[in-house]
């Protein structure tokens, strides 16, 4: 891991591996959030945003499955061999991706505290 500010890259994985994610957080973990949709209800991850850009595929692009519904706006990627939820177009600010920050090599989600809930059930964009 690089020590310059804005090349922090960390790797994210599913939990076989077949996916690799390399994140470039300059700012370390931002958006620290959970959300109480139908989907983020279920899954019950905590999720951070980076840019699109800040965010690349290293390996497995193939093996990911793409799950969209209600609007069909937000892209949902998940690894088609063990199911794990890696990252997410956003819906509300589709030049992001939010990503699983379970999934982050050396971060334990049970450590973080005060997580604050995404209201998704009355999503913004649906006002």
């Amino acid at each position: 891991m690089s020590e310059e500010k804005n090349t922090m890259k960390h790797k994210l994985t599913c939990h076989c591996g077949s996916v690799e994610i390399e994140l470039t957080l300059p700012d370390g973990l931002e958006n620290l959030r959970r959300c109480d949709c139908s989907m983020c209800r279920r899954r019950r991850a905590i999720v951070a945003s980076v840019t699109l850009d800040n965010l690349k595929i290293v390996k497995g692009e193939k093996i990911l499955s793409l799950y969209q519904f209600n609007t069909m706006t937000a892209k949902h990627y998940f690894c088609s061999v063990c199911g794990i939820y890696t990252h997410h177009q956003r819906r509300s600010n589709p030049e992001q991706y939010g990503f699983n920050v379970a999934c982050v090599e050396g971060i334990n989600p049970f450590e973080l505290e005060n997580i604050p809930v995404m209201d998704g059930i009355h999503h913004p964009s649906d006002r």
